[in-house]
């Protein structure tokens, strides 16, 4: 049987979003992350390649260009839903906090921890190589704290938010800071390389990066108002991606100008004052934000979709045998809870679950683990460690939501099962009320 057949390419790239679609519908009945099982799909798909002769199919570029788009995308669509309301900044500011300060305690953790146990890691490299695994997955957490309480789900939001922005802006400016690479022709060990950039550099490379955003952001803004076509939201995604590509090849932290324009555009009438409120066109800009916010969604999940089946088929199954592999993750995924019950209890209190166990690792994770460059990969980091990262933090966040969910549904059982009592009521009469005693009269 021909697999590559176009009609069977269609056949199969169809299954697999009607799936992902049927993973999510499970998901939100029984709070299992829908990444695991697209993981668990990819493996099957695996063994069905190995069977058919096709296990030795190149899939990385493919991954490249997905954990792209992906990353765009997962950055525009947390951009969109920053409302930065005025009655909501403390809650964005604790918010903001406990991300900045999990990310980096977490980060550190996991680089020591990867540092004693695997060969080869420096500390820069071993800094590169934790940060994907400190980022939380705002693309799985969404979705699973739909049901919570009103504040603790716009924390989760918030939080992962700020997690997966902060957390990719950390990978590439540690990666951006590598002095040394390892010799590609292994004979003279490391050899030293220029800097990419000085930490003042790339800290003039963001004020940069900011101000184009600015201006490219507002400009976008007013003249896709003005746009009557209904193919708009399509084009306006291209020139997202070409702005991306065109930061990226003059050095510039590209990511800022998916940011700075889905704030903006998700908060026009913050960024649109004085002067600029006259230029805006506030419904047809409204009309712009809800497309795009749709498409970007629609987007996000095909990519989320693709990305994870092929990162299943990519996934080498020995590498989880090792007693090596299971005891760093086990380690990393202990540092993880440990810091985030500490950052929980100073900044939010003792009502800390189930945020305490709502920390999966995913998308972004595997994402920035693919961006990695090819001459500092350590060949003694196994993928497996990854694997039982992403897997043991959706466990244990899927657990921890079944067990929140069972307790408020029986909370809410006992209220509703608790007899009602009442009293006749009766109207008061004037004999009813007290006698008031005479005042003696002089």
């Amino acid at each position: 049987m021909d697999l590559a057949n176009p009609y069977y390419l269609i056949i199969e790239a169809s299954v697999i979003i009607i799936l992902s679609f049927f993973f999510g519908e499970i998901s939100k009945r029984t709070n299992v992350p829908s990444v695991l099982m697209l993981i668990i799909l990819g493996i099957l798909l695996q063994q069905g390649l190995r069977y058919f002769g096709l296990g030795n199919l190149d899939f990385f570029p493919i991954l490249q260009i997905l954990g792209i788009i992906g990353l765009i995308m997962i950055v525009l669509e947390a951009a969109l839903e920053l409302k930065l309301e005025r009655d909501k900044f403390l809650s964005i500011g604790k918010a903001l906090a406990v991300a900045f300060i999990g990310l980096i305690a977490s980060t550190w953790a996991a680089a020591e921890i990867l540092k004693y146990f695997i060969d080869g890691m420096t500390d820069q490299l071993a800094w590169l190589y934790a940060t994907p695994l400190s980022i939380l997955s705002s693309a799985i957490i969404i979705p699973s704290v739909t049901g919570l309480k009103g504040h603790k789900k716009e924390f989760h939001i918030y939080e992962s938010t700020f997690s997966d922005i902060m957390g990719i802006m950390l990978f590439y400016f540690i990666s951006s800071q590598l002095p040394l690479l390892p010799d590609p022709m292994g004979e003279e060990g490391l050899e030293v390389i220029e800097h990419h950039a000085s930490g003042l550099a790339y800290l003039g490379n963001i004020l940069i990066t900011i101000v184009a955003s600015l201006v490219a952001s507002y400009a976008i803004i007013l003249v896709f108002q003005n746009i009557k076509s209904h193919v708009k939201l399509f084009l306006l995604i291209a020139v997202l991606l070409l702005l991306y590509a065109i930061g990226k090849t003059a050095h510039l932290s590209s990511l800022i100008i998916i940011l700075t324009f889905g704030l903006i555009i998700a908060n026009m009438r913050l960024f649109f004052r004085g002067p600029l409120r006259k230029l805006l066109n506030y419904k047809q800009a409204l009309h712009i934000y809800e497309g795009l916010h749709v498409v970007t969604v629609e987007t996000a999940f095909v990519v989320r979709t693709f990305f994870f089946v092929i990162f299943g088929i990519t996934i080498v199954l020995s590498s989880l045998l090792s007693l090596q592999v299971a005891m760093v993750s086990g380690l990393i995924i202990l540092s993880i809870y440990l810091i985030r019950f500490v950052i929980l209890r100073i900044f939010i209190g003792s009502d800390i679950l189930p945020q305490l166990f709502v920390a999966p690792r995913g998308l972004i994770t595997v994402l920035l683990f693919n961006a990695i460059p090819q001459e500092v990969q350590i060949q003694g980091f196994e993928p497996g460690i990854l694997l039982y990262i992403i897997i043991g933090t959706s466990l244990i966040m899927t657990f921890a939501m079944i067990v929140d969910k069972k307790r408020t549904t029986s909370a809410i059982r006992r209220v509703a099962s608790a007899p009602i009592g009442y009293e006749r009521w009766k109207a008061p009469t004037l004999a009813d009320a007290p006698i008031e005693k005479e005042v003696e009269q002089h």
